[in-house]
C-alpha cells in the first residue's frame, strides 16, 4: 500500500511537467519497484536517479517521462534502446509502442542486462530484446528504427545510430562529458535536424564512437 501512495505521488509530479497523457498512462502502469536492487525498494518513486550496480543508474523519473515525450513514440514503433540498464525506461516504452512495437535494447554489462531480464518478465513484457555489446555501435541487423532512445552521454552523435535511424525518425541522446546537452535528432529528407532541449547529466557512453574506458 505504500508502494502504491508513493507511485501515485510520483505519477502527479510526472503530470505537471505537461508531457504528453500517453507517457503519464504508461508511467502510471509500470512498477518502478520492480526495476530497482532491493535495498533501494523504498527509494523506487523518489525523482532521483538511483544506483543500480557496474557504476550504472536508473534515470530519475522526470528524466524517463522528457525523453519518452521528446520522442513523440506512436503505437507499432520500433525502437532502439542504447543503454539498457535494469530494464526500466524500456518498459515505459513497451507500453507506448504496444503489443504490436518492439523495443531493442542494448546493454554493455552482461550482469545488468541479466538483471534487466528478469525484472521485465516479473512485470510482464515481452515485447523488449535485450542484447551486450557496444551501444555506440547500434543494433544494424534489426534496423531500421523508428525511435532511438540513448540514456549515456556520448562525445557526439555516433554515425551507426544515425545510419539505422529511418527517414521520419526521432531520436534523443545527451551529448557532453562533464557538461552535457539533451540533443532531439530528428533525421529528415532534407537531412538531419538537431535541437537542444536542456542541461542534463548521464553516465557516459563507453564505445568505438563513445567515450574510452
Amino acid at each position: 500500500m505504500e508502494l502504491e501512495k508513493l507511485h501515485r505521488r510520483m505519477i502527479e509530479g510526472i503530470r505537471r511537467l505537461g508531457v504528453k497523457p500517453e507517457v503519464v498512462e504508461a508511467m502510471e502502469k509500470v512498477p518502478r519497484h520492480l526495476f530497482v536492487p532491493e535495498d533501494r525498494v523504498h527509494e523506487a518513486y523518489d525523482d532521483h536517479p538511483l544506483p543500480i550496480g557496474d557504476g550504472q543508474t536508473i534515470s530519475a523519473p522526470h528524466m524517463v517521462a522528457m525523453m519518452c515525450d521528446l520522442l513523440d513514440i506512436e503505437p507499432g514503433n520500433k525502437i532502439l534502446e542504447v543503454g539498457g540498464g535494469s530494464g526500466y525506461h524500456a518498459a515505459v516504452m513497451a507500453e507506448l509502442v504496444g503489443k504490436d512495437g518492439e523495443i531493442y535494447t542494448i546493454e554493455r554489462f552482461e550482469r545488468l542486462a541479466e538483471f534487466a531480464r528478469e525484472n521485465l518478465k516479473r512485470a510482464g513484457y515481452e515485447n523488449v530484446k535485450i542484447f551486450v555489446g557496444d551501444g555506440s555501435l547500434g543494433l544494424p541487423e534489426f534496423a531500421p528504427y523508428d525511435r532511438i532512445n540513448v540514456t549515456c552521454a556520448a562525445p557526439s552523435i555516433p554515425p551507426p545510430l544515425l545510419d539505422q535511424l529511418r527517414v521520419g525518425g526521432r531520436m534523443v541522446i545527451p551529448i557532453g562529458r562533464y557538461m552535457q546537452e539533451l540533443y532531439l535528432v530528428e533525421k529528415r529528407e532534407d537531412g538531419i535536424h538537431r535541437e537542444i532541449k536542456g542541461d542534463v547529466v548521464f553516465v557516459p557512453l563507453i564505445g568505438k564512437y563513445g567515450f574510452r574506458e
